[in-house]
């Protein structure tokens, strides 16, 4: 955690001083590949197997599109608005410090608030995942499980253990021995369902209403269980998700049923967000825009074309930048505001034929390709530089 947090920090801390709008997401998307890959090549010679590798190509083509979409919406967008506008207000810029008409800067107010949210509700689930990796690894006891969830949800969730286990046993085929927990572990890291899988899954799930059900609430858990409980609740919801999506368990409709409602009561109690996470990722995103809006702002609203941004060619770009991530928040894809709306800005200076400032774009793509790279090498270096010095 350490190294893939300091590793994002150094590149973003580089890029924000020289003023180019890198991408924090693909900043944060390389460090965490560099770290699993390190990891990986450290711990065996299990070549590139510490990466999941179908997620992260997932990842890539949405950082690698979605800069390609504000370009082209943002300028088809305003192509369009000139057709259907004509007011001269629309298509001139500020004049010095004088506020534009009302209309205007009701349309701006909107746009802008728009890419803020979207921003927010995409960038601030990144934060809010990587303070709860450290909370869940720093204090586990108040962590690690869902201790919110009321008693009254612990006797359904024992009955659907119960129900998920003989899913499993009807489904499976073969048998299993010893720990459950390396034959799921063998499988989600090489992808290769024998017939032990399911059966070992079965037995997890026994396990973990064992488990809980001795206790009769995750709040009386003893504190040196709870790491171990919510890891065989994570081995059994991924395993879960990997099995009935790759067709490896032939299962009925109701069994299949069972270990979706299943999997569902898994994440309730593993995956949660408390509200003060939420409060201060906010916060933080609102403070470090206020702190350090300067260089980027002048970047993008000056640097970028040749001439200064418009009221329509802002209102383009950020619609499309808006709706863009709002989008991918939808499909839980992580992008970058800040490609998507420069490469939206772009597009509008292409469309109105203002022209581009080569030296501006030709660093802004520097950054863009050299961002995933660097922070794979950033983190990967810092992983194995603290492993032997710590």
């Amino acid at each position: 955690m350490f190294a893939l947090l300091i590793g994002a920090i150094l590149w973003n801390l580089g890029t924000w001083y020289l003023g180019l709008p890198a991408s924090s997401s693909h900043t944060l998307i390389g460090s965490i590949i560099g770290v699993g890959l390190a990891n990986q090549m450290m711990a065996s010679a299990g070549g590139a197997s510490g990466v999941d590798w179908a997620q992260a190509s997932k990842i890539g083509y949405s950082l690698l599109l979605s800069p390609l979409i504000g370009f082209s919406a943002s300028a088809l967008l305003l192509l369009v608005l000139k057709r259907v506008a004509h007011s001269p207000a629309l298509y001139s810029e500020p004049k010095g410090v004088a506020p534009p008409p009302w209309w205007i800067r009701g349309v701006l107010i909107l746009t802008c608030t728009g890419v803020s949210f979207a921003h927010g509700s995409n960038d601030g689930q990144k934060g809010m995942g990587l303070i709860m990796l450290i909370l869940i690894g720093v204090v586990p006891t108040a962590y690690a499980l869902n201790r919110a969830l009321p008693d009254s949800e612990i006797q359904p969730f024992l009955a659907t253990s119960t129900y998920a286990a003989e899913a499993l046993d009807r489904g499976g085929r073969g048998e299993t021995s010893g720990d459950p927990r390396l034959v799921i572990g063998a499988y989600l890291r090489t992808g290769q369902a024998g017939p032990t899988v399911a059966p070992a899954l079965a037995q997890l799930a026994r396990d973990i209403r064992s488990q809980v059900g001795q206790h009769g609430s995750f709040r009386r858990l003893p504190a040196e269980s709870v790491q171990n409980v919510r890891n065989d609740m994570y081995l059994a919801s991924e395993a879960i998700r990997r099995l009935t999506k790759n067709g490896s368990l032939t299962l009925d409709k109701a069994d299949a049923d069972v270990l979706q409602v299943y999997r569902t009561e898994l994440d309730r109690a593993t995956r949660f967000i408390p509200t003060w996470v939420k409060v201060a990722v906010a916060i933080a995103l609102g403070l470090g825009t206020m702190v350090g809006w300067k260089r980027i702002v002048v970047t993008v609203g000056e640097k970028i074309g040749k001439t200064h941004l418009t009221y329509a060619q802002g209102a383009a770009a950020e619609l499309v930048a808006a709706t863009t991530i709002a989008a991918a928040d939808m499909y839980g894809l992580p992008v970058s505001t800040t490609q998507v709306l420069s490469s939206g800005v772009a597009g509008t200076m292409a469309a109105n034929r203002s022209g581009l400032q080569l030296s501006t774009v030709r660093n802004m793509a520097m950054a863009w390709v050299l961002t995933l790279p660097v922070a794979i090498l950033l983190s990967g270096s810092l992983f194995w530089t603290f492993s032997k010095l710590f």
